[in-house]
């Protein structure tokens, strides 16, 4: 019910034609999600929920405030545009952009797989919807978020040895991307959106079927799985934009575009910080190939019923690429 309840809150909110109605669905969404966070008896999931509902509350008052005041400034075009800005950053707090980031790793540390990958996820998609509706008034802002983002998200994830900690400052970097693709085109963030949830799924299938939570944890379960193995590291290579795999496609598209409309320095600042991402990518999948693989054959059935269905899924959207590219051209 609770779940139902939270895909009505963001439908609401994206198809609503005023902004009081907009803001009702957040507030919806915010609610549902709660019980399902701290549903668990784990009391990390219920501290979480906590700062969750906190950091969340907070920014519903400034975004309520912000467009009662708006409603008020309208005539006022100084008043109004500076009131626009504090509505903006209401909606990076909801979703975690930086600087705004504060609360989002330290929340993913507290839950489990199946919340995780909604935050990761289904909760950006209300506030990146309101913001690709009113970004056009602020891009300077929004360049500077993206900046912001890019930088945060790669120098604060260097350090991280928690599997959901890496995904949070992994999904502030896409953050910047789709914030970027939103600046000049309005679909293609959409398709960067789609693909980022694909590969986040995968990743997480994965680190949910073998409770993994930590870099230590991961090394001593995954060696067990040679097939799997190989499969997630290519995934990470996938979240990280490297060109044979999917990921590629919409940081490629997004780049097209910057280009096009001469934005060499943005383009640039976005594609450095990502390597320093790509670089913690990296790091997981050499690691993962410097130890050695004691694949037990006893295992063997067990192991190919558990993940027989994986096997497809991630072949297809690794695969897709060159299907996707087949289409657009035909």
């Amino acid at each position: 019910m609770f779940l139902f309840s939270m895909i009505m809150g963001t439908l609401i909110s994206i198809s609503s034609y005023s902004w009081m109605g907009m803001w009702l669905g957040l507030e919806i969404n915010l609610l549902s999600i709660i019980p399902l966070m701290s549903n668990t008896k784990n009391q990390m999931a219920s501290e979480a929920a906590m700062k969750y509902f906190i950091t969340q509350t907070l920014a519903s008052m400034i975004l309520l405030f912000s467009l009662i005041a708006m409603s008020l400034y309208m005539n006022y075009i100084i008043f109004y545009n500076s009131l626009s800005i504090i509505f903006m950053s209401a909606l990076f707090m909801k979703m975690g952009a930086a600087p705004f980031h504060f609360w989002f790793p330290e929340i993913m540390e507290g839950l489990s797989w199946f919340n995780s990958y909604i935050m990761l996820t289904w909760q950006k998609i209300a506030p990146m919807t309101l913001i690709s509706y009113s970004s056009f008034n602020n891009l300077n802002y929004l360049s500077l978020i993206v900046i912001f983002s890019s930088m945060i998200s790669g120098i604060m994830g260097m350090n991280q040895t928690n599997m959901r900690k890496i995904l949070a400052y992994s999904s502030i970097n896409h953050i910047s991307w789709m914030l970027t693709s939103m600046l000049f085109f309005e679909t293609i963030w959409i398709y960067y959106f789609i693909i980022y949830a694909i590969i986040s799924f995968n990743i997480i299938v994965i680190l949910n079927k073998l409770n993994i939570f930590y870099m230590s944890q991961l090394f001593s379960m995954i060696n067990n799985y040679p097939i799997i193995k190989f499969f997630f590291m290519l995934n990470f290579m996938s979240l990280g934009g490297l060109p044979p795999f999917l990921g590629f496609l919409p940081k490629w598209l997004t780049i097209q575009i910057l280009i096009k409309m001469e934005l060499f320095s943005l383009s640039l600042i976005i594609i450095i910080m990502t390597l320093i991402t790509l670089f913690f990518y990296m790091r997981i999948i050499t690691l993962g190939m410097i130890m050695n693989t004691d694949y037990n054959i006893s295992m063997k059935n067990n192991y190919m019923q558990q993940f027989n269905n994986i096997y497809l899924i991630n072949f297809i959207v690794l695969m897709s690429l060159l299907l996707i590219t087949i289409m657009f051209n035909m």
